[in-house]
């Protein structure tokens, strides 16, 4: 017996193109996201999958709702699985944080959210999946930041960095108390 879960991160949008830190600022996906969100929806198409949980933010809805018609399963909104909270440094660039904050601006105290209890809610989230969900295929559209580190706390020994693009697909299994990756971070429906 075995739960699959998909973790997809949301399509692109204009502050990724720009380089700036998100959060949970609530940006939309440009036209470029729209259409690789439409590229993942036919892939998945020919998949079988019971059930799509999205980050509540709008750029993972949008994502979520692009591809629930392409499997007719419901879908619900989350915000346990929303982006991180990037405190001051939300819509600045890396540039911008040097000038304004120096270069060590990540030991800063500018109010984001701690990466462990971050890391956390992830866990909590995927944890409640696999006791709901038992031998059932879950989708979880959600973000960069909370894919990586869930990746890298669950399996640390395979994932001590991430990276996660957007759209890309992450196939986990859990079986007999054990998380396993199949897939990480696939974009070739791109």
């Amino acid at each position: 017996m075995a739960t699959t879960i998909g973790l997809i991160r949301h399509g692109v949008t204009e502050w990724n193109k720009l380089s700036k830190a998100q959060g949970i600022s609530d940006i939309p996906l440009n036209e470029e996201g729209l259409e690789q969100a439409s590229a993942l929806a036919k892939r998945l198409s020919s998949e079988e999958w019971d059930v799509i949980f999205s980050s509540n933010l709008t750029r993972a809805r949008q994502t979520a709702e692009i591809i629930q018609p392409c499997l007719g399963v419901p879908l619900f909104t989350d915000e346990c699985i929303r982006e991180i909270n990037c405190g001051l440094i939300e819509g600045t660039t890396e540039e911008e944080r040097i000038t304004r904050w120096g270069a060590n601006w990540r030991e800063q105290n500018l109010g984001m959210e701690d990466f462990k209890m971050f890391a956390k809610r992830g866990l909590t989230f995927l944890d409640k999946l696999i006791k709901e969900y038992v031998d059932k295929r879950i989708l979880v559209i959600s973000h960069g930041a909370l894919i990586g580190l869930s990746l890298q706390h669950l399996l640390p020994e395979r994932f001590q960095k991430t990276y996660i693009d957007n759209t890309s697909v992450t196939i986990l299994t859990h079986t007999n108390s054990k998380w396993a990756c199949q897939i990480y971070n696939c974009t070739k429906h791109l």
